[in-house]
């Protein structure tokens, strides 16, 4: 039986390494006798990734909720996966140092490439404040079906808004490694899309919905 200290040294490495290979060796992948190309036939879209990243109070929640309501109405076979709600359970044992942060955009970034996989568009909204941890998410998702966009709105402007109270608690050190104060950020270099803090909802959904139809989603 493994010592419990070296259980600990083995899942802190795991952790610490997003990319790494299976735990197993002895694993095969099951390939089915349903394409990706089948399932996104009988939908009538691509399977697709929408990366929503910026700061907290940047509007992504707001955005993809929109945004997903949006295309439901028309049809479209749509999920939105947000940052809390993923945290409250796939990811409920995750932290947030930058070693959680890089594991908790891997696992997700997973899930969205098997909702694509089953022809699903992904509206994922997550922080995910370190630029390497995104260029990871774009390599599983796959280049061809991440898009990724960024709400540009600066800190002082998500201060302002602050609806969730956490910039105030982060201000008073109440909340550790929170982003924009005792965190980093990194601001995506070549995102597909950027949509402005005084961009109203209606246009920024105007603009994602233009973003999707250059993909083949109408």
């Amino acid at each position: 039986m493994t010592p419990k200290s070296d259980r600990t040294d083995l899942a802190t490495r795991a952790l610490s390494e997003p990319g790494a290979n299976p735990a197993s060796a002895h694993l095969t992948r099951q390939p089915g006798q349903v394409s990706r190309q089948e399932r996104e036939r009988a939908l009538g879209q691509p399977g697709l990734t929408v990366w929503f990243t910026g700061l907290s109070a940047s509007g992504k929640s707001t955005l993809a909720s929109a945004l997903e309501r949006t295309l439901v109405n028309r049809g479209r076979a749509v999920y939105y996966l947000d940052g809390d709600n993923v945290r409250l359970g796939l990811n409920r044992d995750l932290g947030f140092s930058h070693e959680a942060r890089s594991e908790n955009i891997r696992r997700i970034a997973e899930v969205s490439r098997l909702f694509n996989d089953a022809g699903l568009i992904v509206l994922a909204a997550f922080i995910s404040p370190y630029r390497a941890d995104r260029d990871r998410a774009r390599e599983i998702v796959g280049p061809a079906s991440f898009l990724e966009v960024y709400l540009s709105a600066p800190l002082a402007v998500c201060e302002a808004r602050d609806p969730k109270g956490l910039y105030r608690r982060a201000r008073r050190g109440e909340i550790p490694e929170f982003t924009g104060i005792s965190a980093p950020y990194e601001a995506p270099l070549a995102p597909e899309l950027i949509l402005p803090a005084e961009m109203s909802v209606v246009q920024a959904v105007e603009a994602l919905l233009a973003l999707l139809l250059s993909r083949g989603v109408s």
